[in-house]
């Protein structure tokens, strides 16, 4: 089958949605399935074309950016060329051109699945709140236009006002979680680099973006300090020149300044030095506010890695403690109870443990792959039903 997967940023771009996608594509590529990628061209270093694990790579130039976004003049030329060469279209959620690419799937009878990974919540101001706006009728034209909308759990879908719209499209599908055991000398090299030294480690694994709360982390952390007092934040993921967050990092500077002696800045890591980072801490923070965060994918990896988490109370971000039992639900924006779960998780850590193998049969990267192919196989060439 070929099978045309669109998003505004894929890797190299770290985010939640971008992995999500590259796991789908080599999958799918895995399986023998034809694979290309249309994406923004967003860094003028990156090739416009390139083959990364099997998968074909398009990359269309930007013009310029607007908040979060990326203005392509010449994408609906991309588009309509390579919808018409693919059986479906697989169209990743939030994104502007999403529309725009269910409209041409329409056109040439491909099948059309729209992958809805979050709601999208632009920065404060008055230019992204009319964005925002604008782009709510494109977004609804988008989803009428589908075949299939996917989510990631029925949770989130449950709690979604615009997924609730469309649940007779809806299909769950776990998140693609597909991350190895920690190397052990890996994991060695990393704590050596980064002084670990043995001291209690709560780990946050996240672009700084004002929907992810580290503030909150930040603010929890004398009261965590009280129970645990050789405690240590460690930070690794896009904390800086992150896309449309300028003015949020600036907000944090105060809280980063006040507990620099206890915060840990590493680098962008592989995906095996991930496997390390999550072994290596002691606790994974997942502190996000809205439902801009459908998930939260690094709770599943630390999970794998034998490491608990302490995870908001938000519709689909508490399905992994739910379903695995490792770690503690709190309160989105409450820093006190936030404090009290991580200090509860450090104090009695085997406690929320669990093996390996059951965290893999809760969520099996092979099923989820195998969950598209077959609702892919349903639409084939001819576009499915209308």
């Amino acid at each position: 089958m070929r099978i045309l997967i669109a998003l505004t940023y894929y890797r190299p771009h770290v985010s939640g949605l971008s992995i999500y996608a590259e796991r789908l594509a080599r999958g799918l590529a895995r399986h023998g399935h034809t694979v290309t990628v249309l994406t923004s061209r967003f860094h003028p270093s990156l090739p416009a074309r390139e083959q990364r694990d099997g998968v074909d790579v398009i990359r269309v130039p930007v013009a310029t950016k607007v908040s979060k976004g990326a203005i392509m003049p010449l994408f609906p030329l991309y588009a309509a060329r390579l919808v018409r060469r693919h059986d479906v279209v697989n169209i990743h959620m939030p994104q502007f051109e999403a529309a725009l690419l269910a409209f041409l799937g329409r056109i040439f009878g491909k099948g059309i699945v729209l992958t809805y990974q979050c709601d999208l919540k632009l920065p404060a101001g008055v230019f992204n709140r009319v964005v925002q706006w604008s782009l709510g009728p494109l977004n609804h034209l988008a989803a009428r236009l589908a075949h299939r909308v996917v989510t990631t759990t029925e949770d989130y879908a449950q709690h979604s006002s615009f997924l609730r719209q469309y649940a007779h499209k809806l299909t769950a599908i776990p998140p693609l979680i597909d991350i190895p055991p920690a190397d052990p000398a890996v994991t060695h090299a990393l704590a050596e680099r980064w002084h670990f030294n043995g001291r209690p480690q709560i780990g946050f694994a996240a672009r700084f973006a004002a929907e992810k709360g580290v503030e909150y982390l930040l603010q929890a952390l004398p009261a965590i300090v009280e129970q645990v007092p050789d405690v240590r934040l460690v930070f690794t993921g896009a904390y800086k020149d992150t896309v449309g967050e300028e003015e949020y990092l600036g907000s944090l500077a105060p809280l980063l300044q006040r507990y620099a002696e206890r915060l840990t800045f590493m680098d962008l890591l592989s995906d095996t030095e991930m496997a390390s980072f999550f072994s290596l801490c002691d606790v994974l923070a997942v502190t996000s506010l809205n439902s801009t965060e459908a998930f939260g994918m690094v709770q599943v990896e630390a999970m794998l890695e034998g490491t608990p988490v302490v995870a908001s109370d938000l519709p689909g971000v508490r399905e992994a403690v739910r379903r695995t039992g490792m770690g503690e639900i709190v309160p989105p924006r409450d820093s006190a109870a936030l404090a009290a779960a991580v200090v509860r998780v450090l104090q009695r850590r085997q406690a929320y443990v669990r093996p390996r193998t059951e965290v893999e049969q809760t969520f099996d990267v092979e099923r989820a792959i195998g969950q598209y192919e077959s609702l892919f196989a349903q639409l084939g060439p001819s576009g499915g039903e209308a």
